[in-house]
Order: structure tokens, then C-alpha cells, then sequence
């Protein structure tokens, strides 16, 4: 998968779709120290509760999502973020379509 060129300004927005029942993912950014991935997710999709063994930041740049953090339900709406504490069980639900980018620092 093409990572972003370096150095050029980009709206996160423009670069991903919408798939029908579906969630995109493009990875904008992977090293050794972490990933920042940019999601898609239309309306009905969401991912099954799991765990990551790292602090995730989420940013909602679209619509709004349903994220679910320790059985405590959190709505997020463009424009506002959240931090998934490493080894939190989680999972994720699209009442309606977005698109988020999440940021995993590994350490």
C-alpha cells in the first residue's frame, strides 16, 4: 500500500472513499515507532471488540462514530478525539458513515 508523499500539504478527507457495507483503510504513515491510519466506515459497519498493546489516538474527521471503551459508550463527532488506553478492550460502531484517523505510538 503507497504510504503519502512527505513533504506536501493533503486533506485527509479527499483521501479516502466510502465503500458500500464497507470500512476503507489507507495507512498514511508506518515505522518502528507506530502507524497513523485513516478509516472509512459506512453506516451499519464496525469492528468486533479488541485489544491493542498501545495507547490509540482517535480523531474523528467526519461524521460521527460509536466507540465502545471498557463497556462504556462514547460518541465522538468530527472534530473531537480519543484516547484508547493500551490493552483496553474496544470495539467500533457506524450508526451513520466516518471516517477517522487513528495514531498508534508504540513504547
Amino acid at each position: 500500500m503507497a504510504k503519502v508523499e512527505k513533504g506536501i500539504v493533503f486533506n485527509s478527507n479527499k483521501m479516502i472513499d466510502y465503500a458500500e457495507s464497507g470500512v476503507v483503510s489507507k495507512e498514511l504513515v508506518h515505522n518502528h515507532a507506530g502507524s497513523v491510519t485513516l478509516f472509512s466506515f459506512d453506516a451499519g459497519q464496525g469492528l468486533s471488540e479488541h485489544t491493542a498493546p498501545f495507547d490509540a489516538f482517535i480523531q474523528v474527521i467526519e461524521g460521527k462514530m460509536e466507540l465502545i471503551v471498557d463497556n462504556k459508550k462514547n460518541i465522538i463527532t468530527a472534530g473531537e478525539s480519543f484516547i484508547i488506553p493500551s490493552g483496553a478492550p474496544h470495539s467500533v460502531n457506524a450508526s451513520e458513515k466516518f471516517k477517522m484517523i487513528i495514531t498508534m505510538i508504540r513504547g
